[in-house]
């Protein structure tokens, strides 16, 4: 347990950002280095006191054999060492394998949880998909197993030669032993405690090498441990950050260009904009833009390639990523429906408010949730689940139950509300699962819930952000319009396009 919170300790407090967490090859390490957390310790010791016996036993009668003859003992103890470099080698080449064949075998993971996954499965059984992904699985499977197998295969053949080596440097002690007692040199008696030696020294020999390569698998599958427990931190923090203040002037971004990699197309170009403290500002634009990008380097979840961000004039860089986040509160898209209960769904949106039934019945009213939560079979208490029930509620699946999309929706807004104290307050597409009378509800609700504070309103819905104080259009990650939903009606650019295309799938056909 201990390795295993140190492991995801690491994994949590020193990658504070998202692009470690987007790497396929870090997810791959990550299970590997999970593996040898929970069994390489165990492992280890188990190695070691085997390695501990074995050693006992050789030496034993390997002092046997260089009593009776030093040459046979040397020449005995040599033939273990192409075994031990044969084991090293060996399983070098087993940890090697396991890092090929592991991006293998978490998509065949992957594609085991589709087929069992209630969230899936209702488009896997509209669409038969079982069989597809099925294969997909499989294929997946048969990749690892064919690099296990040749490793099988090459481990068989090398284990044999050492074992055919064994024999033969055995069987010439043993020919030599009865020679020497037919010549006189040693007697019956020297003979059967040689032969006995000669096959202790061997099986003692096996057993250490093959205790002592168990041992370096071992150690090579807790490098990834290591590496893991020991990567760089992702968004470096200076030795002392600047306190991040409350938010006074506003958030100005200078000459932001971002891209998520050197290899990559540029997301923002070059972005020049002030979000002024206490107003309302609105994102919008085509998918693609930009628009969720620039949220995330808002949260800190990545620093800018080029550029600055200034929150009331301290750069970004120079706070504590976890003390500016203290001063945010934010709805995504693509939100969280946590498997615990209604009331731990919306606390965890402020972990000091965990507690505060309050509170959270409170941000549940603001949302318009309340009425659905108080009106299930343990209200608050009730599982937001039927996957995974705790102890009180495992022999009752009734007691599990599963909210709709809207009302998925509702409860993240919930979550956001709780927040209330927060600087800057980030809605992104916040009504983008409820119906047209639930989505004007919860704007109005919305524009009352950031009256006089700092917000930043994403949406594609031109209609929900023309309330907003300022309106920035992103285009190809860059500015293209900036103004007032009356300044840019009258600029009739993109902002006006799309704005009249909308309105005009409302309007009366005549």
């Amino acid at each position: 347990m201990t390795a295993t919170d140190r492991l995801f300790g690491a994994v949590n407090e020193r990658l504070r950002g998202l692009s470690r967490l987007e790497e396929p090859a870090f997810h791959d390490r990550i299970r590997l280095a999970q593996q040898a957390g929970s069994s390489g310790p165990g492992q280890l010791l188990g190695c070691l006191t085997g390695i501990s016996q074995s050693a006992l036993t050789l030496a034993g009668f390997l002092t046997t054999l260089l009593v009776i003859d030093p040459l046979l003992a040397l020449a005995v103890a040599a033939a273990a060492l192409p075994a031990l470099h044969a084991e090293f080698v060996i399983s070098r080449r087993r940890a090697a394998a396991m890092w090929r064949i592991g991006h293998a075998e978490r998509r065949e993971f992957f594609y085991a949880d589709l087929l069992t996954s209630p969230q899936e499965a209702k488009e896997i059984r509209l669409f038969g998909l079982g069989s597809f992904f099925r294969e997909r699985m499989l294929r997946e499977q048969r990749t690892a197993n064919a690099a296990c197998r040749r490793l099988d295969r090459r481990e068989l053949a090398t284990q044999s030669a050492l074992a055919l080596l064994g024999s033969v440097v055995a069987g010439a002690g043993l020919v030599w032993a009865v020679r020497a007692a037919l010549s006189g040199t040693l007697t019956i008696g020297d003979v059967a405690v040689l032969a006995a030696a000669v096959a202790g020294v061997h099986g003692g020999l096996a057993s250490l090498v093959g205790q002592l390569g168990m041992a370096h698998h071992a150690l090579l599958l807790l490098d990834h441990y290591r590496v893991v427990t020991a990567v760089e931190p992702d968004l470096p923090v200076p030795a002392g950050p600047a306190p991040v203040p409350s938010l006074r002037k506003g958030i100005e971004l200078r000459g932001v260009w971002f891209r998520y990699a050197p290899d990559h197309p540029w997301v923002l170009r070059g972005v020049d904009l002030t979000i002024p403290a206490g107003r309302a500002t609105a994102l919008v634009g085509l998918n693609g833009a930009g628009k969720s990008t620039l949220v995330k380097l808002l949260c800190r979840l990545y620093d800018p390639t080029r550029g600055a961000i200034l929150w009331d004039g301290v750069d970004l860089r120079d706070c504590d990523p976890a003390e500016l986040r203290r001063r945010i509160g934010a709805v995504f898209q693509d939100y969280v429906s946590y498997e615990m209960s209604a009331a731990e769904n919306i606390g965890v949106g402020d972990l000091g408010r965990l507690e505060d039934r309050t509170g959270i019945r409170g941000a549940a009213e603001r949302a318009g949730i309340h009425d659905r939560l108080a009106a299930l079979p343990s209200g608050y208490d009730t599982l937001l689940t039927r996957m995974y029930l705790d102890n009180a509620d495992r022999d009752d699946a009734g007691t599990g139950v599963l909210l709709s999309g809207g009302q998925g929706q509702r409860l993240a807004l919930a979550r956001g509300f709780l927040r209330d104290g927060c600087d800057l307050i980030v809605l992104d597409e916040p009504s983008s699962g409820l119906d047209a009378e639930a989505e004007a509800e919860i704007h109005a609700r919305l524009r009352e819930h950031r009256a006089g504070r700092t917000s930043l309103l994403i949406s594609h819905r031109l209609n929900t952000v023309r309330d907003a104080d300022q309106i920035v259009v992103l285009t190809d990650g860059r500015v293209a319009e900036l103004g007032t939903h009356p300044e840019l009606l009258l600029a009739e650019g993109g902002y006006a396009r799309l704005f009249t295309l909308q309105a005009r799938g409302y309007e009366e056909v005549r």
